[in-house]
Parts: C-alpha cells; structure tokens; sequence
C-alpha cells in the first residue's frame, strides 16, 4: 500500500500491507494496552504488619479481674500504632506478552490510525534550534495541534521544544509504545521513521 506524503500531491511512499493493512483485533490492542500500563506500575507499596511494627513484647495487663478485655499486645491491629491487618507488600505487576502478539497489536493499531487519517507522514522533521515558539510554529504549519512526533532517532532540539507543550511529544521508534499511540490525535512520522517501524513489525 502507499501512503501519501503530506503537502505532496504525487509524493507517496510504499508500505508493507502486513505492517499496516492489518484488520483491527480490539481484544489483543486491549490487553497490549494492559499489560504496558501495568508493566509501568512501580508496585512499590508497603505496609507494616504486627510482626514488623516494633515493640509489643510485654502483655499490657493481666488477664483476668481488670474489667477490660483481653489483650496480649500493644501491636494489634486493633490498636492504635499497631500493625495492618492485611499489610501491602512490595509486588510485581508486570504481565507476559510474547513479541508475536506485541507486533500483532502495534500492526492492528496503526493499520487502524491509518484508516482513521491519524497518521501524518513528511519526508524529514528537525528544527534549527530548540525552541518552542518554532516548534508550534511548524505544527501550525502542518495544521496538528494534539500530537505525537515519530522520529528516526533522538533529536535533542525537538525533544527541548516539545516538552513544554501539553499535548505534544516526541518519540524516537525504538521507544514507540501502544499508550502514546492512542494517547495523541494525530502521529507525525517521518519516512525514515515509517520504513523503520515497518522492520520491526513485520
């Protein structure tokens, strides 16, 4: 298939079909999806439990003839400055994806954005200096407000004018990810960059 160059009327480039001519499979974007987000929870969340909280070693009173219950540590989890019942522990959240269905699920979505005219493609995108104002002054050019950039490889001057702006970023694509692609409105991606992409997910 091709896809056509922006602001070229006979620009085109060709792409393979198997990358991004892709029927939409819902359930494997959505566990994808899933299993990144979950990947990037920290999971780590602790609590104290009875047997960690110090101190408590003495039974407060003794057991029978003082009119209150029965105790046997100041530590309870009943008590105040005790330990937590159920205590959280430190966890791993991260769920198994093998690479076929990781490809699989990057395929189906942009082969899906491409069908929804999500995906902007220009033969090259740089800037001269890192400078906000030039960036928003590009992307107007280009008619893109919410968006992700695609790039080949890190470029430091786009990435520092990009960061200040709320619903723009840049990627390079060895760090594309399933999130930021259905995060933004549009994806601005270079040929170099598509023809990169393409590699990986075929």
């Amino acid at each position: 298939m091709q896809l056509q160059l922006h602001g070229s009327k006979k620009g085109a480039v060709d792409v393979s079909d198997a990358a991004f001519s892709r029927e939409l499979n819902e359930a494997l974007i959505h566990q994808v999806v899933t299993a990144y987000m979950a990947g990037s929870r920290r999971g780590t969340k602790a609590q104290k439990n009875r047997s960690d909280v110090q101190g408590g070693g003495a039974k407060p009173w003794r057991q029978k003839g003082t009119g209150r219950a029965r105790a046997g540590t100041s530590r309870s989890p009943i008590w105040r400055s005790g330990g937590r019942t159920f205590a959280a522990r430190p966890r791993n959240f991260k769920q198994k994806v093998n690479r076929k269905m990781y490809r699989g699920a990057m395929s189906s979505l942009m082969s899906e954005l491409i069908r929804q005219d999500r995906i902007v493609v220009v033969e090259s995108f740089s800037l001269e200096t890192p400078k906000t104002k030039g960036l928003v002054t590009r992307l107007k050019e280009l008619d893109l407000d919410n968006v992700l950039i695609l790039l080949e490889a890190f470029d430091e001057k786009v990435y520092l004018a990009s960061r200040n702006l709320p619903n723009v970023a840049m990627l390079e694509v060895g760090a594309v990810d399933p999130v930021s692609l259905l995060h933004y409105d549009k994806v601005l991606t270079t040929v170099a960059a598509l023809k990169r992409l393409e590699e990986k997910l075929v």
